[in-house]
């Protein structure tokens, strides 16, 4: 890197030591910058949401899984998984991982909604 801003400089421009390759050290800060501010930050808060999501699972929570399937949390394993009520008296034993936060949040307000009606 210290090579190249010192070929940049050196040119017919007479720009000094630093002439143009300043301006395009500042342009590559400016695009990582970006990049975390649109890219890895909403990622980074999206993961943290859906890690206190898990964590929070209770007794009695309607989710959905990223497969599609509606059930009630009817017990929190201690290993990672939760059983969950598909119907009555059917219950799937599934990972915590694989409930999505984003569909419960959808049926959750969907059904609120409703019951307001």
């Amino acid at each position: 890197m210290y090579i190249y801003l010192l070929q940049a400089g050196s040119g017919a421009s007479g720009g000094g030591m630093f002439g143009g390759g300043t301006t395009t050290l500042v342009f590559m800060g400016m695009i990582i910058l970006v990049f975390w501010l649109f890219f890895i930050r909403p990622q980074t808060k999206k993961q943290k949401d859906q890690k206190k999501f898990i964590e929070d699972l209770q007794r009695g929570t309607k989710v959905v899984t990223i497969a599609g399937i509606h059930g009630t949390v009817n017990k929190v394993n201690e290993d990672g998984t939760v059983n969950l009520e598909v119907s009555p008296g059917s219950y799937i034993k599934m990972e915590k991982a694989s409930i999505s936060m984003e569909m419960t949040a959808a049926i959750n307000k969907a059904a609120v909604t409703t019951e307001k009606k």
